[in-house]
């Protein structure tokens, strides 16, 4: 679908880039040409993706770093542009969340998600934006969830987080288009990850994953190959037009909320 090595030359900054949907888009950008800058709290869930990567013949950084803490996302954006040169691609992937209901959730949990989410990913852009503005050229993808701009009992946290990082990313495409900077986000269903289905899902993870199943109109969870295609297509020259988007990717899971058993007609 792509041009061989579309993101050469460019360097992909990626959080939570180590494990589930990062590793994807962190092979994915790796595999188009990109050198990737992986960030994540925990150094042992980046070097078996970075390790990858090399093995193939790619260039991977590694940078532990909290996205809570904004002078360690500072550090990471001085680590990447020193090793790598720029920072083309910022991708905001870094999350946090557990099923809780609101009245049950505590204060600390509420701050905990929000400063992983939305904190997190403003720091992340706020610190990429100088070197993005300098070269005249950034692409900024925050991955959300279909929940935030709907709804999704038991997420109130992430909810409002993610929606927060929805309505930053249309402000900054209006802000930051002068500087050739495009802000887009991607909002996926029903992708499972490890991590996910044992925060997310009540009961063992074959019931619950049949259980979403069931609400997909396509009749399958996404792969997180067509997720990482969908990044790649938003970052790249293709996309040069799209500012201020969120994609939703969730084979019309989201519209599915039929007011007749149609199916028996």
């Amino acid at each position: 679908m792509f041009r061989d090595r579309i993101f050469e030359g460019r360097t992909a900054v990626i959080t939570g880039g180590g494990t589930g949907l990062g590793r994807a888009f962190a092979l994915r950008f790796s595999e188009l040409g990109a050198k990737v800058v992986l960030a994540s709290r925990s150094l042992e869930h980046l070097e078996p993706t970075a390790a990858e990567i090399r093995a193939r013949g790619g260039v991977a950084t590694v940078a532990p770093t909290d996205v809570r803490v904004p002078e360690q996302v500072e550090a990471l954006m001085k680590t990447a542009y020193e090793t790598c040169g720029s920072i083309d691609l910022l991708i905001n992937n870094a999350a946090g969340n557990f099923l809780c209901r609101a009245e049950k959730l505590s204060y600390n949990g509420w701050k905990t998600v929000v400063d992983i989410v939305l904190n997190g990913s403003f720091f992340c852009c706020r610190a990429a934006f100088p070197y993005m503005a300098r070269q005249k050229f950034g692409r900024i993808l925050s991955i959300l969830a279909t929940y935030a701009s709907g709804a999704s009992p038991g997420t109130i946290h992430s909810a409002a987080a993610k929606a927060g990082v929805q309505a930053m990313t249309r402000t900054l495409a209006v802000e930051w288009a002068e500087h050739n900077i495009r802000a887009n986000a991607i909002a996926p269903g029903s992708f499972p990850t490890q991590g996910a289905s044992s925060r997310l899902w009540v009961g063992s993870a074959e019931e619950a994953g049949a259980r979403v199943r069931e609400r997909v109109p396509v009749g399958r969870h996404g792969r997180h190959e067509e997720l990482a295609d969908l990044a790649a297509y938003l970052c790249s020259s293709y996309a040069d037009y799209v500012n201020g988007e969120t994609v939703t990717i969730d084979g019309a899971a989201t519209w599915n909320h039929p007011s007749f058993e149609w199916q028996k007609l």
